[in-house]
């Protein structure tokens, strides 16, 4: 059997391909190291790149905005003014926020936890009053009120051996915290460096980029993979920009009733549901629980009240305000966005559920696009063939 260049420099490759396949196959511990070395190298690149995301959209907004038709006809402007001034403002802007919530939040998070203890030495007496006038004339609250005395103070011994056991061990290790703060601060510095110049110089920096791409593959796959890379950045920019304005319009929602009706941890509590409600689905209920806790340990009625409020300004925001805010910025039917939250969480926590939505977007995306091609393609086979 005669076999043409073509053929056989396919067949190398599929050699050289199943080699190298089995080799890390055997090895696949030493790989795992050389990934995980590699990746520890290219973090602080990876992380300007999820900053320079982030920031780039900010100073986009201040570009646009602040020199309206100048910035858009004049691109000179856009390099030597335009993006600069932008770029100054929206760190201004971003750090403005972070000392916000480092110095008016933090402290007040603080105190609330420095008082916690003791606003919870005082809620025990007020729930043994409570049960006991429950008790009082019912055998069985009485027989099992006998059967679970609890030593309170042997239970606060407890907690306090534990914290100073806890404060003791966090001592022992200053050395290894001193150090991963130094490596993170760091990786941060490095990345947000990195981040400024990617947005002083992202036309550039896509041209080279699209070059690459024209060089590197063949013609019918460059234009798929700008493309895709393209939907890609506006899936995840439409999300975060979502969901970051849904969550400061529930925060501030929630600062509003909460002062309005006299609760307790209004800022704290309006700050922390702003944060977890950009979890999607679950993480404003994250924020209801621990303000609703917050709130027991001062007054049990008000914190009935609170979860009433809460139920009622959520379905506010989700029926009214989350339509219009973020509405069909990633384009994904409510089941798959259920299964994208459920499956991210799973596999990596928090950040997991932020990140597969727009994921599961884009492959929703494009295979809904892969389908309807199928689709049509098949219809003009069937009308040529006269079927």
């Amino acid at each position: 059997m005669n076999l043409d260049k073509e053929t056989l420099k396919k067949i190398r490759g599929l050699i050289l391909f199943t080699a190298l396949l089995v080799v890390a196959l055997v090895n696949y511990d030493t790989l795992f190291q050389a990934a995980g070395f590699c990746l520890n190298i290219a973090f602080p690149f990876i992380l300007g790149g999820g900053i320079a995301f982030l920031l780039n959209a900010v100073t986009t907004f201040f570009e646009v905005h602040l020199f309206g038709n100048r910035y858009m006809k004049d691109r000179k402007i856009s390099g030597k003014i335009a993006r600069p001034v932008s770029l100054i403002i929206s760190i201004l802007v971003i750090f403005g926020v972070v000392f916000l919530v480092m110095f008016v939040v933090v402290p007040q998070l603080g105190d609330t936890v420095m008082g916690l203890g003791k606003t919870i030495a005082n809620f025990i007496p007020q729930v043994e009053t409570w049960l006991n006038e429950l008790s009082k004339d019912n055998e069985m609250m009485n027989t099992i009120s006998r059967e679970l005395q609890i030593d309170w103070d042997r239970v606060i011994n407890s907690v306090v051996d534990f914290v100073q056991t806890g404060a003791s061990n966090l001592l022992s290790s200053t050395y290894g915290i001193v150090k991963s703060l130094v490596s993170a601060v760091s990786n941060f510095v490095i990345g947000f460096v990195f981040a400024c110049y990617v947005v002083l110089q992202k036309e550039k920096l896509k041209r080279q980029a699209q070059k690459a791409c024209m060089a590197l593959l063949p013609v019918k796959y460059a234009g798929r993979v700008q493309r895709i890379f393209s939907l890609t950045y506006r899936t995840f920019l439409n999300f975060f920009a979502g969901q970051c304005v849904e969550a400061m319009i529930l925060g501030l929602m929630f600062f509003i009733a909460m002062n309005i009706f006299g609760f307790p941890y209004a800022i704290l509590v309006a700050v922390l549901i702003a944060f977890t409600a950009l979890i999607p689905i679950f993480g404003a209920f994250i924020g209801c629980f621990v303000g609703a806790f917050l709130i027991l340990m001062v007054n049990p009625m008000q914190a009935l009240g609170f979860i009433i409020m809460f139920l009622i300004l959520q379905q506010i925001e989700g029926n009214f305000i989350y339509p219009h805010v973020v509405g069909n910025s990633v384009g994904l039917p409510s089941m798959w966005v259920l299964m994208a939250v459920t499956l991210g969480g799973s596999l990596m926590g928090i950040v997991g559920m932020l990140i597969f939505i727009p994921i599961v977007s884009i492959l929703y995306t494009l295979f809904r696009e892969f389908v309807n091609n199928r689709l049509a393609r098949k219809k003009e086979q069937a009308e040529g063939e006269g079927v």
